[in-house]
């Protein structure tokens, strides 16, 4: 039997398990391919999911003995680029985990490459695909609160990973900040226009590089949005959704990220006497609806990747619409290193940009 997708995973980690269960479940697909820089994990994998298919230790050799036509990129970051590009000169769609690349001018050839291929490249950012973040944006969107004016995201975790990220000179900017990032501009529906950013690495941590960065982006819809992180604060943690305040108009928005979701708006009819407002206005509290979903997280992500094949068209994340997300990262490593506000619309066209 000849199944519609034929999938080679790369990089066989921890995560690639939730990749690959998600692929076992679907009835028109096949894992036909691992790939590992190491062999021994590559192998053990495949008898922990009861593969049978064979085993590489480059994306190349892969492409040329099984016929696939999407890889799953579950490799780290450093490894992006070079498995997007085989796998998309090779015929093959790429669903990968996050970052897209770990420079503006690798995105800029993925996105290009992808088009001239007429494969897609999408980017897993699961924080999408949960019906809280989907309840909090369509209370912003719906004008509950009116215009945006500012959004404010907290995210406060003490991870004790281990391996490549404790060595990465910015392990939360690079690593982590992505799924805020994208949080926010989904939350938003705007663009990045500029960002200040400080990164640094405090007492305590744990982690070569710096662990924690305060961030402020001005975004394109007119709106300022601060981000303030940490990878290595221990007590008090925030949710790895972060913890969101978004002020408009008529009142404010909050997700604490976890099931908290509300608004609260100025009752505009609650006067004085004189018909003046009070010093301070009563507000009227509005709770979120959670919409039904089927499949959430990476699940729901992939599922959307693979409707979109279906369809005929780009999926929600796309590396066309994520290069704004991971241009977020790259401009805010770019402000912290040399202590200057970066107009990120710049940056991005001195890579050659798609229109």
């Amino acid at each position: 039997m000849t199944y519609p997708y034929r999938v080679i995973i790369a990089g066989c980690g921890a995560m690639a398990n939730t990749w690959a269960d998600y692929a076992k479940e679907r009835p028109d697909t096949e894992i036909v391919g691992l790939v590992d820089l190491y062999e021994e994990a590559s192998s053990s994998f495949a008898k922990r999911h009861n593969l049978s298919c064979p085993t590489f230790t480059n994306i190349g050799d892969a492409l040329e003995a099984v016929d696939a036509n999407i890889v799953f990129d579950v490799t780290i970051p450093s490894s992006h680029y070079h498995i997007a590009m085989t796998a998309l000169q090779a015929g093959c769609h790429v669903f990968g985990e996050k970052p897209l690349a770990e420079s503006f001018s690798d995105c800029t050839d993925i996105v290009q490459t992808a088009r001239s291929t007429g494969r897609i490249q999408a980017v897993m950012q699961n924080r999408r695909f949960d019906p809280r973040i989907r309840a909090y944006r369509q209370l912003i969107s719906s004008g509950t609160i009116g215009q945006p004016g500012y959004a404010g995201a907290d995210f406060f975790i003490g991870a004790h990973f281990g391996g490549f990220r404790d060595l990465m000179d910015s392990p939360l900017l690079l690593d982590m900040a992505i799924h805020t990032f994208d949080q926010a501009r989904y939350i938003l529906g705007a663009d990045p226009v500029s960002v200040y950013c400080h990164e640094f690495n405090p007492p305590g941590s744990w982690y070569k590089g710096n662990a924690m960065a305060i961030c402020i982006f001005e975004m394109s819809d007119g709106s300022v949005f601060d981000y303030r992180g940490s990878w290595c604060t221990e007590g008090v943690p925030t949710s790895w959704e972060a913890s969101w305040r978004v002020t408009g108009e008529k009142g404010t928005a909050i997700w604490d990220g976890h099931d908290n979701i509300y608004a609260e708006v100025v009752n505009t009819l609650a006067l004085e006497s004189d018909g003046k407002p009070s010093f301070l206005q009563r507000a009227e509290r509005i709770e979120a609806e959670l919409p039904i979903m089927d499949k959430t997280g990476h699940h729901g992500c992939l599922e959307e990747m693979f409707a979109a094949l279906e369809e005929g068209r780009l999926p929600e994340t796309d590396c066309s619409d994520n290069q704004y997300s991971m241009a977020m990262v790259l401009a805010s490593l770019e402000s912290a290193r040399t202590g200057q506000k970066v107009l990120i619309a710049d940056l991005l066209k001195t890579t050659g940009e798609p229109s």
